[in-house]
């Protein structure tokens, strides 16, 4: 029994059910018992059309549930003749089913969930795992998710914007908590890589859209870093220090290659921008070599491309602050929330920069209460340590 295959086939046969205008939780319902079919009756060999096939055994089984439930859905099932396989059933159903799962209805946490259960067929625990939450906490979670769409027909794609969203969420997320608790074990869910093959399907589905493309580059442009993100020891490494000779070359080719047909489009978006701002840091030798000045004028950009974003100035202020120098980049700082994630690293960053070390240190330790891992948390500290010793 193909395991890998019947995983690949799960959300294609689910996106049919959908398409044909099956309710979510029973299409899923269907699909799962065609999978458990499959693998009763499928160890003497995979058929030619293994697709073709749990598409008719699932919409059997769609057909069945519906004719038992009462007599008024038996007559509204007769008129239904049922499709055979044939080249209408290779649409690629990718972009009806991420819409599916990304409803404005949904919280991202759910929305994610949902994703990775519908389109990405990972198990119920898989996905737990990857939250670090209890598979009771997530069935629940996925089960909200269903009802809140129960009812929804999607005959046709929704926003492509709010499903590249979710994957940015879902590879953020990833990336951020990869390694705070430890290298994965067996088993375990890679959130930022299942981003990664959600959004190349997007991607492919979506040929001429340069944000897919963009989002894509983006994510392989820092997921190229990631082995020289976390040291042995588990600590975070920032990116300055980082190993450059452990980045992944192919990796970042394959999103400069990306980006580089997404610009040509003429079409600019913020994952383009982002993407363009990381492959300049991608693309110095060492942290000295990096172009601060282009990386000003891409955050430029992409502050007029998403006005009245703070997290976007934060960042800016950074590279003001190499450009301009620290002071010119607190003096953005000032004007943002309080409150805002990272601000008073960023400002401990630039504070040491400008010589003020004990200011610093009291800024990564305030900081540190606030980190979104523990990895990061381990780092904020050790640079308030660092500071207070050398002070």
């Amino acid at each position: 029994m193909d395991e890998a295959l019947l995983r690949d086939l799960s959300p294609q046969v689910l996106g049919v059910l959908v398409r044909r205008g099956a309710d979510f939780a029973a299409a899923e319902d269907a699909v799962q018992e065609a999978l458990a079919e499959a693998v009763r009756r499928w160890d003497g060999g995979t058929p030619d059309e293994p697709k073709a096939w749990l598409v008719t055994v699932a919409w059997r089984k769609f057909l069945d549930a519906r004719r038992s439930a009462s007599a008024r859905v038996l007559r509204e099932v007769a008129v239904h003749r049922e499709p055979s396989p044939g080249p209408a059933e290779q649409a690629d159903d990718t972009l009806l089913l991420l819409s599916r799962c990304c409803h404005p209805a949904l919280s991202p946490a759910s929305a994610i969930s949902l994703t990775l259960r519908a389109v990405g067929g990972l198990t119920t625990a898989q996905i737990a795992r990857a939250f670090l939450v209890p598979e009771a906490t997530m069935a629940q979670r996925i089960s909200r998710a269903k009802r809140t769409l129960a009812g929804e027909r999607f005959e046709q794609p929704g926003d492509v914007r709010a499903v590249l969203r979710v994957l940015y969420l879902m590879f953020d997320q990833g990336f951020v908590n990869r390694g705070s608790t430890g290298d994965q074990g067996p088993g375990d869910t890679d959130l930022a890589a299942e981003a990664i093959r959600l959004t190349r399907q997007l991607a492919a589905s979506v040929p001429r859209d340069p944000e897919a493309a963009g989002l894509l580059a983006l994510m392989l442009l820092h997921h190229a870093r990631r082995a020289a993100r976390i040291d042995p020891s588990g600590q975070l490494v920032p990116l300055p220090l980082q190993d450059r000779s452990l980045w992944d070359t192919a990796m970042i080719a394959e999103g400069v290659d990306l980006l580089q047909h997404a610009l040509a489009s003429d079409l600019l978006g913020e994952y383009q921008v982002q993407a363009a701002i990381a492959a300049l840091h991608d693309d110095a030798a060492s942290a000295d070599e990096t172009d601060w000045p282009q990386i000003l004028e891409w955050y430029d950009e992409l502050a007029r491309i998403t006005p009245d974003n703070p997290v976007v100035e934060l960042n800016r202020a950074v590279a003001v602050g190499h450009v301009d120098g620290p002071l010119a980049g607190l003096r953005l700082i000032e004007a943002l929330d309080p409150g805002l994630p990272r601000r008073d690293a960023v400002a401990a960053y630039l504070h040491e920069r400008a010589g003020n070390r004990a200011e610093a240190a009291r800024l990564y330790v305030l900081a540190a209460r606030s980190a979104p891992s523990i990895a990061e948390n381990a780092h904020l500290l050790k640079q308030a340590a660092r500071l207070n010793r050398t002070g």
